[in-house]
């Protein structure tokens, strides 16, 4: 294997006139979580389904586990395990027979596939294996996508949001065992998702696209560093947009914006300007339900970088975009 275990160089993918990936440069090393964090229609299942040879690039370069995305596809797929957006499941089998299928497509045999399979039972409830795949929920199928996709052991993982749709004690069992995969088998894993918390949990390092563009990259904690100022939080029973103007007419704010029932006020004294954000509100007889100060997190990052959260953007046209 190549010294990067995913590495691209001005990757581009157009459809027609509209280009879903815009000239994106990474670097993943053997043995990362590498998060993707983007909007819908930015791009991020584009980017995806190229590294696994679903897609060929209009432009630049891939290496997937040292070999060429365009060039040499069955040997990028030989060495690679994905879940995708849309599960990659037979209806008419049961849970253990599209394990083994998967298994054997990949060369393994009935001793081997038994083991994997067991391997992979900390995705799974073991009563769910017997049960035809047409019977599941729509959270099963998730994790029996999942586990598929690492019956055959492979060297790195492509997981496009992998806990859509799960309740939250399926999506920790997911991170768990995606911990424990990085952790015990050097797995790489390239993730793709809309979680904020799921990003912080899990990368080593996230790159952050926008309408195809990678526009930040870095740990998590960097990412929030470049930042530098604190955030106090107020929650009101009123219009949060009255607080925001408010609050933004004060000197040492650098930024306002109200999300739901809540304004974000970020300002490089957190502890000092709590007091003067508390005493604006009550002059203007603004119901205050929670007052707090916290340091940025990746939504401030993603806010300050996109202009918008985790949420839609304007689509990308093309027979394959998100």
């Amino acid at each position: 294997m190549s010294p990067s275990a995913v590495r691209t160089e001005g990757l581009v993918r157009r459809f027609g006139q509209i280009t879903a990936v815009d000239r994106v440069d990474i670097d993943v090393a053997p043995g990362e979580i590498y998060g993707f964090l983007g909007p819908n229609g930015a791009g991020k299942s584009t980017f995806i389904r190229m590294l696994c040879t679903l897609l060929v690039p209009s432009a630049g370069e891939a290496r997937v586990g040292g070999f060429d995305v365009a060039t040499e596809p069955l040997a990028v797929r030989l060495r690679i395990g994905a879940a995708l957006q849309e599960a990659a499941l037979d209806d008419k089998l049961t849970g253990s027979e599209q394990l083994a299928v998967q298994a054997r497509v990949y060369g393994l045999r009935s001793r081997e596939v038994r083991r994997r399979i067991r391997a992979v039972m900390p995705l799974l409830d073991p009563a769910w294996l017997r049960r035809r795949i047409a019977t599941y929920s729509g959270g099963m199928r998730r994790r029996l996508d999942l586990a598929t996709a690492l019956i055959h052991n492979p060297e790195i993982v492509f997981l496009d949001e992998p806990t859509t749709g799960l309740d939250p004690q399926g999506r920790v069992a997911v991170w768990d065992e995606i911990r424990r995969l990085n952790r015990e088998d050097g797995l790489t894993v390239f993730l793709t998702t809309q979680y904020l918390e799921e990003a912080d949990s899990l990368a080593d390092r996230v790159g952050i696209i926008d309408r195809g563009r990678l526009v930040a990259e870095g740990t998590p904690n960097e990412l929030k560093e470049r930042l530098g100022d604190d955030v106090i939080v107020a929650r009101v029973a009123s219009d949060p947009a009255v607080a925001r103007d408010v609050l933004a007419t004060l000197p040492g704010i650098t930024g306002v914006e109200a999300r739901g029932n809540e304004v974000y006020v970020r300002t490089e004294r957190g502890s000092e300007m709590i007091s003067p954000v508390a005493v604006a509100l009550a002059a203007r007889r603004i119901d205050v339900v929670e007052l707090a100060l916290r340091r940025p997190t990746l939504d401030d990052v993603f806010v300050e970088l996109t202009g918008g959260h985790l949420g839609p953007s304007p689509p990308v046209s093309g027979p394959d975009h998100e």
